[in-house]
């Protein structure tokens, strides 16, 4: 510490460490700023990679790839040179359970952006991985890192084929049985870091040198059976890129083209789970003390709306079928729609075998389960049709379409204000009283107990009169209408979730500095 090398950088802290050197934080005497200072032995390989590293850097220059300053010899060992970026490597972000889908994918666009420039000029990065994924503090690209063992095309190759080289958990089949590596590999590696952050696992973790093509191709789960919430061309496209084939998988353009494409759909508040937490009783653990407070209070009001509701029919059945009800809370704050579906079909079937009232069930079976099918995005906002009726219990039923204009997508602004209204009309019709134009239906007694008379009796005149329909298509167009003027407030939430934590500025706090080849706290170069 405190040495000077190469005549102007001053070595300050050492930060990271690995099997080809030592990375440190150093001052640059004669521009005055830091750097990050790689050391390796000159000697042997280990003087070919940071060769071969400095080559391929020198080629690249774009806002998603650290930029090599300098390399050097001296003494006997090698100096590279680089920018020093403040933030978190994604494998950091990943672990500690600070990224959400919408992170995950901007992460990927810059990514695919990067790769492009890079495969235009000839090099293969063959080493993608969280580890050299740097996210940096404040709204920046996301930046690539580590050539180290990185192919470019036209140069004298360092390895023979045959050699395997790179992480074999993130490598392409066809890397993996030591055949070059071309663009292709490179989408699959970052397909499949994609995967893992969006999914919580990666299916190659295990994968040992002699894995072939069959054992570490095509993961054994698409991500469409994982995460079918998320849009479907991204899972498309994460699924394309998997391919064992090559030939299959799609461009970075049109791997990037569906990730940005997606953008808006993806929820921005979320946090994914962390892969630290036990496979089960951990990631509950773990999910409910991570729960911002918009969380833990629609879970409360899913929670209390679902005992409400069973124990507004009497006394019906067993006292243990009200642990539903924590069970509900538990799922809302692990995942959003999974609560809502929950407590919609547990209330339903409450309804049907316990209260015996199948009406009821029916009623509410139709009216909760579409809308928790058919908005995007994690589900947060399920719970906002509930405030239609309550806001006709106080004369604000109008308020409603401007709330439901505050979602992301045109879409689920639509769904949003049909299914408030639809519930501000069931509810004048089951409480016989007038919260915004009058009951259109007059449900008669008994219906409760009768599915066939809910649905001929009370559902069906109501959606095919003239006057319900018009007026929810009003609803909806104002809410359309209020979605387009509202668009500044939804980008200032965008940037300013309500928990404060998923911000790339508020993450980049707990860690003041993050550095090129460091794969952790006590980072590790690969």
């Amino acid at each position: 510490m405190g040495s000077l090398v190469l005549n102007r950088f001053r070595l300050e802290e050492r930060i990271g460490s690995g099997g080809f050197g030592v990375v440190y934080r150093a001052w640059d005497d004669r521009l005055e700023r830091d750097v990050a200072v790689k050391v390796i032995d000159a000697d042997g390989d280990a003087g070919r990679r940071v060769l071969r590293e400095a080559q391929a850097a020198a080629r690249l220059n774009h806002r998603g790839i650290v930029t090599l300053y300098e390399l050097g010899e001296e003494d006997g060992r090698a100096y590279l040179v680089s920018e020093l970026i403040a933030g978190s490597t994604l494998r950091e972000l990943f672990v500690d359970g600070d990224l959400c889908d919408r992170e995950v994918a901007e992460v990927g666009a810059d990514l695919c952006e990067a790769l492009d420039h890079a495969h235009s000029r000839g090099v293969i990065h063959r080493d993608i991985k969280p580890q050299n994924i740097l996210v940096p503090i404040g709204d920046h690209p996301a930046k690539l890192m580590d050539f180290g063992i990185a192919r470019v095309l036209d140069g004298e190759g360092l390895t023979a084929t045959g050699t395997v080289v790179g992480t074999l958990a993130y490598m392409a089949p066809e890397q993996a049985e030591g055949d070059p590596a071309g663009p292709e590999a490179d989408i699959y590696a970052l397909a499949l870091t994609l995967y893992e952050c969006w999914s919580g696992h990666n299916p190659h973790h295990r994968a040992t040198p002699a894995a072939t093509a069959r054992s570490i191709g095509t993961p054994a789960t698409s991500l469409g059976r994982l995460r079918p919430d998320l849009p479907p061309p991204v899972l498309d496209a994460v699924d394309a890129a998997l391919d064992p084939a090559p030939g299959v998988r799609p461009t970075l353009e049109e791997l990037g083209e569906a990730i940005e494409s997606s953008l808006d759909d993806l929820d921005a508040e979320h946090r994914l789970p962390s892969p630290r937490s036990a496979p089960v009783l951990g990631g509950v653990a773990r999910g409910i003390v991570g729960s911002d407070p918009v969380d833990v209070t629609s879970a409360a009001a899913a929670a209390g709306l679902s005992a409400a509701a069973m124990i507004s029919v009497g006394p019906a059945g067993p006292a243990w079928a009200y642990l539903i009800v924590p069970l509900i809370a538990i799922a809302w704050l692990l995942r959003p729609r999974l609560g809502f579906l929950c407590a919609a079909l547990g209330l339903s079937l409450w309804l049907a075998l316990a209260a015996g009232r199948p009406g009821s069930a029916l009623l509410v079976a139709l009216i909760t389960l579409p809308p928790g099918l058919l908005i995007g995005g994690s589900g947060r906002s399920l719970m906002l049709p509930a405030a239609a009726p309550a806001l006709g219990a106080v004369g604000l039923a109008p308020v409603f379409p401007v709330l439901a204009g505050l979602a992301g997508r045109w879409r689920d602004r639509a769904v949003l204000a049909a299914t408030g209204f639809v519930w501000l009309s069931v509810a004048e019709v089951v409480l016989r009283r007038d919260l915004l134009f009058g009951g259109a239906v007059a449900a008669p007694r008994g219906w409760q107990e009768s599915a066939s008379s809910a649905l001929t009796e009370v559902l069906w005149p109501l959606i095919v009169s003239p006057a319900f329909l018009g007026r929810m298509a009003i609803w909806c167009a104002a809410a359309l209408i209020a979605g387009v003027i509202l668009a500044p407030v939804r980008a200032w939430l965008a940037r300013h979730p309500v928990t404060g934590s998923h911000s790339r500025q508020a993450r980049g706090a707990a860690r003041p500095v993050a550095m090129p080849s460091a794969a952790g706290r006590q980072a590790t170069l690969p």
